[in-house]
């Protein structure tokens, strides 16, 4: 206890004491440290239970930060791989997902050209053992961190393979594993390029560029998708490489706008652009937040490209890293970010959004009017809000159901199980047939298939139990009820064609990894289509 107490004391000291001067701007700030180390001190001191300090500290560093806005966050040296994924998409370890069974662990997914992937293991393979402790008892955080290490260390694995059922024994040395920014890119059709990105970290923008000038040199392209759907932002920096790809050097793209001159900056493209005439659509929608935004606003404050899709999910805030003491970090906000045309991309109100997190309804009177660079008018107030709106399909509730409870992963494995190779994702189909298996299958598991409908039926049943109505209307409430009511196999084939689509998607993934999953979610992708057919914004 004294320890504890001495390390808060010098801690406390160091921060109280440039404000025990008097009554300067900054002595409500030495007030509060003081009266905030008053409260640990009687805590440690006199609480009934034995506490730690440094915990109690965490819980009310993070509280404080959690008051001022969503990006603001603390983070302890323990957390250094999260910070490292976030700036560079990398990590230390195999390359593969997992999820918690009866046996044990199971690996969901594995990584293309990936440690687990070169040692052959797949979706569907049994994790018994990491080096010397059994995953039976282990959570799949604790699995994780086990598996993860420095790379070119190894780790030893007992694994009960999918194929063949047998167990075995594999060493596996730990590689740097890396997200790339662009997933996927190709043509979807004789003139279309695509590129989708999915982040902004460390040198992104040079794969995006590669795959503009392969498209562009070799895939006869006549007009380019960049699709930015989902994707959450992250450095800047990459962002101003990415539109400097389409734009003349020294353009600028963004400004920030901070409380103190030292963070105020403006960027502008400094590489020479690949193409000035190509036209250009970004896709965008709810999920397209932070530097996804900053590409989009750029584009099309200075006309250069058509936004497509829906209104981008509105931050527009910008954070640094900066170093707290101990290796501890904190990522805090330090300024705003403003488009060419002075728009700030920000939502109003942080809590006043939609159930998918997208910009809610903002008042008339608090949105004001911008000028592109051809005139055209922009609006601020939350988000980007494209120039041709597609609205995204929407799944049934039945899909998803399948989606949630995993049967329609399960069933991919089983399938990869099964048969040893398929066709290219882009012309694999699923046959009449193995769908009736799939529905067979799913009957016999467990989840929710009631339609939109029927829910909604419920619901009324409900009321009409409650209002003492059941009798009056009993007979038609029975013939409402045979045509809404379906049994499992009938809510599948009722949505057959999307479930289609998801399954051919899923075991696409299995046997041509994410790369494949998203070759195949690209050909049944109609909002895609609807902005690759989209009437262009004439730029000069």
């Amino acid at each position: 206890m004294k320890r504890t107490l001495g390390i808060v004391t010098l801690v406390a000291l160091m921060l109280v004491s440039p404000f025990l001067g008097g009554q300067s701007k900054d002595f409500k700030t030495g007030q509060s440290l003081d009266i905030q180390f008053s409260v640990l001190r009687e805590l440690s001191l006199f609480y009934v239970d034995s506490i730690k300090i440094d915990k109690l500290v965490q819980t009310g560093i993070d509280a404080m930060l959690e008051s001022l806005d969503p990006y603001t966050v603390y983070i302890p040296e323990e957390d250094e791989e999260s910070l490292e994924m976030l700036t560079t998409g990398t990590y230390g370890g195999i390359g593969a997902l997992i999820k918690k069974v009866d046996e044990g662990i199971e690996i969901s997914e594995v990584y293309d050209n990936s440690p687990a992937a070169k040692a052959g293991i797949v979706a569907g393979d049994i994790l018994l053992r990491v080096d010397t402790s059994s995953t039976k008892d282990l959570t799949v955080e604790q699995c994780s961190s086990k598996m993860k290490g420095t790379p070119g260390t190894t780790v030893v694995f007992l694994m009960k393979r999918l194929r063949g059922d047998k167990t075995e024994e594999i060493k596996i040395t730990r590689e740097r594993i890396h997200f790339p920014d662009v997933p996927y890119w190709g043509m979807i059709s004789d003139t279309v390029g695509y590129i989708r990105i999915t982040g902004f970290t460390v040198d992104g923008s040079k794969d995006v560029k590669s795959a503009l000038v392969n498209l562009k040199n070799n895939q006869g392209m006549k007009r380019l998708v960049l699709d930015l759907r989902g994707n959450g932002g992250g450095l800047l920096d990459e962002a101003v490489n990415i539109v400097s790809l389409f734009v003349p050097s020294g353009t600028k793209v963004v400004s920030a706008l901070g409380k103190y001159k030292q963070t105020d900056a403006a960027y502008y493209t400094k590489e020479e652009p690949v193409d000035l005439k190509l036209p250009l659509i970004v896709l965008v929608n709810s999920g397209s937040a932070s530097s996804a935004e900053i590409v989009a606003g750029a584009l099309q404050d200075l006309d250069r490209a058509t936004i497509a899709g829906t209104r981008t999910f509105g931050k527009g805030l910008i954070q640094s890293i900066r170093d707290v003491g101990y290796n501890n970090k904190i990522k805090l906000t330090t300024a705003k970010y403003y488009t060419p045309s002075g728009r700030c991309v920000q939502a109003i109100d942080y809590s006043n959004r939609n159930e998918d997190g997208s910009v809610g309804s903002i008042p008339d009177s608090l949105v004001k009017s911008f000028k592109t660079k051809l005139g055209r008018t922009v609006y601020d107030g939350g988000g980007i809000i494209p120039d041709v709106k597609i609205e995204p399909e929407s799944y049934s509730r039945v899909s998803l159901s399948l989606i949630y409870s995993d049967i329609i992963r399960d069933y991919s494995v089983q399938y990869f199980k099964n048969r040893e190779s398929i066709a290219a994702p882009d012309k694999f189909n699923l046959t009449d047939a193995e769908f009736e298996e799939f529905v067979k299958y799913a009957a016999k598991r467990e989840f929710d298939h009631r339609t939109a409908s029927e829910v909604e039926y419920d619901k009324l049943l409900s009321i009409a139990k409650r209002e003492g109505l059941i009798d009056e209307f009993s007979d038609e409430i029975k013939k409402l009820e045979s045509k809404i009511k379906l049994d499992k196999a009938g809510a599948i084939k009722k949505n057959s064609e999307e479930i289609k689509h998801l399954l051919e998607e899923e075991i696409s993934s299995r046997y041509y990894y994410q790369k494949g999953r998203l070759q195949s979610i690209v050909r049944n992708d109609k909002q895609l289509m609807q902005a690759a057919n989209a009437s262009l914004i004439k730029s000069e």
